[in-house]
């Protein structure tokens, strides 16, 4: 009778409980999640025994133990996990909540519980300054810009390449190829932020299960979306021309999505790199991952497709077969990548249902190809070639930081489906930049930058003696209207959309910024292509410089 008594008093004591935490938490940090999930279970079962028996009634009290297990059953239930099946009902937003998300009875009242206890911490959003938000802004925004500008002095010198001159749908392939930064890297760059700010990265079997099913799911999504933009841009040059040769089009496709697989996989370690880095470093990656991941996107994407499209030009000849064979290759690996996604609820669920957004994107940037391809050909504007993936890039990296900035926001604020006030009605374009919210003030300090950020890459162009366009004042005041009008309307565009997509439940990390970035390639060509058609209508034109 005593001995029992001891072990009941130990029992109530906490100690029981206190050991059996930490032997879980041992656990969890040296076996496989599936293997300390069935500890979990088979320790609450054994527990379960020790503690006071049922009434009369059958009615068992609860033991103090079992708030710690359905602590940790919660958590276990919105974590992502290795496992094979995962929740059928897991949807798009749900793995970046803050926990507290949960249906039903029992959720509610563990939700109940939680906050009359307080037991469990409020994750806070990140504070930030107007000062320390512009600074953590502008580093990497000039780092994407003079990789913009890298990217276009390239463009510049492969044009007069034999694969560009005799291939001419290459230039159809361009922004939709440089626009897979925005489809993939900067949506990865987006997710990966999100998932950082709310927490869902802290343990580090959470934090390689999100990355390495999200790159998965962007070689899947590169190589699919590669090939797609190969067969737009043969329908779209075949159309207006008449002429279709296949030789061509194998090489396009063969091009397209060797470029966008080896392009695609280089960018996604340099995106996982620098999320992790910001965490470790205190940095917001909100401000700083997107447009990281545009200062080498352009750059590489650029480079590595004149290098394949010269080469497999010059094997058209003597070996015809080689870009069938490359094609094929990167072809069959896509199945291996949908393997590996289809491991981890988050890129499983994108892996069915995240085509929509990148597929529509790259038909987007596939127009705004068509018209740099047919404003390439025109000798009267020529000069037009150096600054499109500036404009266009500049554009999109910016409107990729407010976009996510306001999904963290709602991840943080707001349920699946509902808005703040301020964005309920109508929308118009004031909401977007005047009031008090931190994305109000995220909005004006974008635009601000367009015009002071635009001015260092001309000087820088000018510096490099590259381009075929003389920076005349008249130019120079015609090209920063464009470049301003272009980045303001994407804002506007932005605030509509992240706000109208988390209303019908989408997540805005996966579908907003591919929209974004393909509108501000679409915006920026046909901007720029109407600026350069009114500078040649009032006599400020030469084509000759840099030559």
């Amino acid at each position: 009778m005593t001995v029992k008594i001891y072990i009941y008093i130990i029992f109530k004591s906490g100690i029981t409980q206190l050991f059996f935490t930490s032997l879980s938490m041992s656990l969890s940090s040296l076996l496989p999640i599936q293997l300390w999930l069935k500890l979990q279970e088979e320790r609450g079962l054994a527990m379960a025994d020790l503690g006071p028996k049922p009434d009369g009634n059958g009615y068992r009290p609860d033991p103090p133990h079992l708030e710690v297990r359905r602590h940790s059953d919660r958590v276990a239930r919105t974590s992502v996990s290795l496992s094979d099946g995962g929740d059928v009902r897991y949807s798009e937003t749900e793995p970046m909540l803050p926990e507290g998300t949960l249906s039903g009875e029992e959720g509610d009242a563990e939700e109940k519980e939680e906050e009359e206890s307080q037991r469990t911490p409020t994750r806070n959003m990140p504070k930030e300054s107007p000062l320390a938000m512009a600074l953590q802004i502008v580093v990497p925004f000039l780092l994407a810009g003079f990789g913009t500008v890298s990217a276009g002095m390239v463009l510049d010198i492969v044009q007069h390449w034999d694969a560009f001159k005799y291939i001419t749908e290459i230039f159809i392939l361009v922004p939709a190829l440089l626009g897979l930064k925005g489809n993939l890297e900067m949506t990865l760059a987006s997710r990966l932020s999100t998932a950082v700010n709310v927490g869902k990265m802290d343990s580090p079997i959470e934090k390689w299960n999100l990355i390495i099913g999200n790159l998965a799911l962007k070689q899947v999504q590169a190589t699919v979306v590669g090939f797609l933009a190969a067969v737009a841009a043969v329908v779209l040059g075949w159309i207006p021309e008449g002429k279709f040769q296949m030789s061509h089009a194998v090489l396009l496709c063969s091009a397209s999505v060797a470029t966008a697989f080896i392009a695609s996989m280089l960018q996604g370690f340099i995106m996982v790199g620098v999320i992790v880095g910001s965490k470790k470093t205190g940095i917001n990656p909100d401000n700083v991952a997107t447009p990281i991941a545009a200062s080498f996107g352009d750059l590489i994407t650029l480079a590595i497709l004149a290098w394949i499209s010269q080469g497999l030009y010059n094997c058209l000849d003597s070996h015809p077969y080689v870009s069938s064979l490359v094609c094929a290759f990167f072809l069959s690996l896509t199945p291996v990548w949908m393997v590996i996604s289809s491991k981890h609820p988050a890129s499983r669920t994108l892996l069915y249902s995240g085509w929509e957004p990148v597929i529509t994107a790259m038909v987007i940037s596939s127009i705004g190809g068509l018209i740099l391809d047919k404003t390439v050909s025109d000798p009267n504007l020529a000069g037009i070639v150096v600054y499109t993936p500036v404009i266009n890039g500049i554009g999109g990296n910016l409107v990729a930081i407010q976009s996510s900035r306001i999904s963290t926001h709602l991840h943080f604020h707001s349920a699946p489906g509902e808005v703040p006030e301020e964005a309920k009605g109508c929308y118009y374009p004031c909401r977007t930049f005047y009031g008090t919210g931190a994305n109000h003030r995220s909005a004006q300090v974008l635009l601000l930058l367009v015009l002071p950020g635009h001015l260092i890459f001309l000087y820088t162009i000018h510096l490099m003696k590259s381009g075929h366009t003389t920076l005349t004042p008249i130019f120079m005041t015609v090209y920063l209207a464009a470049a301003l009008l272009q980045v303001f309307l994407l804002l506007c565009i932005a605030d509509w959309m992240v706000y109208s997509m988390w209303r019908s439940g989408k997540d805005p990390d996966s579908f907003s910024i591919p929209y974004l970035t393909a509108l501000g390639d679409l915006l920026g060509t046909a901007l720029l292509a109407l600026s350069f058609q009114f500078l040649w209508y009032i006599g400020d034109q030469d084509s000759d410089v840099g030559d």
